[in-house]
């Protein structure tokens, strides 16, 4: 009676009673002090979460940062109990930088109940809808990253995520951080979840998928010269053919992707039909539609805006050739019993030669497909670099004092890089403990949970 009175929508969801125990895993420093952020080292991975269910994530809160030390500071960081120093370089108090493609080297998985592989992959920033290694603010009903001004439309700039899709699971969740980069990865996190007093009904229950997948280029058949929308392109497409962005087996429902473009023609990267199989469908599909920008519920081409359930992150006329755009199916979900197959043309007819990539979201059955991620070199964002100028020669002549200054620089940078690693070294040990704590913890919010609905 109370269901049919709130009517179960989102915000009325809230004041019908409900059997529940609300909990959250964060990176806080569990000594009191400010240190809030665990330190992954190259190569490692870290557990952020490992949970006894039933229960669902509610909520993903992540801050991260990954520096580069190009010169030694005058502030030891054993000294100054942050993770970045966010100065200038050109005041020469610190002398770093972000990683620009640490957005992309490192990797975010998540494992549900008996799973042995992970059920989401994706590169951290992927995952959250920051494409191409690229800060950039938007807001969505599933997903928001917020940005600085002065880290918007930057490659590895500053970003704060938020995802607030449900993940339900019975037995067992843990999610993990991989950081495949070379630098040390600093990872703030919230994972909110909330422990149910009883499992989901096996027969009722779809876990939460997530995949990231790149085409670099996509396979067209076309002259790099040939035109978008020229009489020449004008051929049919009556296979289905087209960049994959989801396929899977079993039952479930399609959300939505996030869709990242670099368009080498310099005419325009859509035009391509969507098309999403379903069960025993042959061409043409049930679902099938008319534009890339059509999919994305525009048209027109993209325009510069963010909706709750699509939209544009980068649009083109502010970083040309780059396109981040998504669609969120919740409102519309594509529900499946057997299979699904979700293709987009790159191009009519996949006439185009661009560099693709997505993240495709969904919810399964288990045991669901093994995902696989293609390796680090292979994810990295195609951007553009400045040859470096060419030291000085070294027949040059140089004053004592000039000798004097390279050497004592040398020096000071071997002695910084040192305090630093030691730093970390220490940062990335209290990680990996209060990460094994965080798993004890929730096991006693558990237990007095389940005690108290006895």
């Amino acid at each position: 009676m109370t269901t049919s009175v709130f009517g179960g929508d989102l915000l009325s969801s809230v004041a019908q009673r409900k059997q529940g125990r609300s909990a959250r895993i964060s990176s806080f420093d569990q000594s009191g002090l400010n240190e809030d952020a665990f330190v992954v080292l190259p190569g490692e991975t870290a557990t952020l979460a490992d949970i006894e269910g039933p229960g669902k994530i509610t909520h993903l809160w992540f801050v991260q940062t990954c520096r580069r030390i190009l010169g030694p500071g005058l502030i030891p960081y054993s000294k100054s109990g942050v993770a970045m120093l966010e100065v200038h370089n050109a005041l020469g108090l610190s002398y770093e930088d972000s990683d620009p493609d640490y957005y992309r080297k490192v990797l975010i998985k998540m494992y549900w109940d008996d799973s042995e592989t992970p059920n989401v992959i994706a590169p951290i920033g992927d995952f959250f809808c920051l494409g191409h290694s690229m800060a950039a603010n938007f807001q969505s009903l599933p997903f928001t990253v917020s940005v600085k001004p002065s880290e918007e439309k930057k490659y590895g700039g500053s970003a704060a995520f938020n995802c607030y899709l449900t993940m339900p699971f019975n037995k067992r969740a843990r999610i993990e951080i991989e950081n495949q980069g070379e630098d040390a990865y600093f990872q703030y996190f919230y994972i909110d979840y909330e422990l149910c007093p009883r499992p989901f009904d096996p027969k009722e229950i779809l876990y939460f998928h997530a995949h990231w997948r790149r085409e670099n280029p996509t396979n067209g058949w076309a002259p790099n010269a040939m035109q978008t929308n020229s009489l020449e392109t004008q051929v049919p497409n009556l296979a289905g053919d087209g960049y994959t962005i989801l396929e899977t087996t079993g039952a479930g429902t399609y959300i939505g992707c996030n869709h990242s473009v670099l368009h080498h023609q310099g005419t325009w990267w859509g035009e391509g039909d969507d098309m999403i199989f379903i069960d025993d469908d042959t061409w043409p599909p049930s679902m099938h539609g008319t534009g890339g920008e059509d999919y994305f519920s525009q048209g027109w081409g993209m325009q510069k805006n963010a909706y709750p359930f699509c939209g544009t992150i980068i649009h083109e006329e502010d970083v040309p050739g780059h396109q981040v755009s998504y669609r969120w199916h919740l409102a519309d979900p594509v529900r499946f019993d057997k299979k699904i197959k979700v293709k987009l043309e790159h191009g009519h007819a996949n006439h185009l030669r661009d560099d693709w990539s997505t993240t495709a979201y969904w919810y399964q059955t288990l045991p669901g497909p093994q995902l696989e991620i293609q390796p680090v070199e292979e994810r990295l964002p195609n951007r553009p670099t400045i040859n470096a100028l060419p030291e000085p020669a070294a027949a040059r002549p140089l004053t004592d004092l000039q000798k004097k200054n390279i050497s004592q620089r040398e020096e000071r940078f071997k002695v910084f890089v040192n305090d630093r690693n030691s730093w970390l070294e220490r940062r990335a040990k209290a990680s990996r403990e209060r990460a094994r704590n965080n798993v004890e913890i929730a096991k006693d919010i558990r237990k007095r949970y389940l005690a108290s609905v006895e």
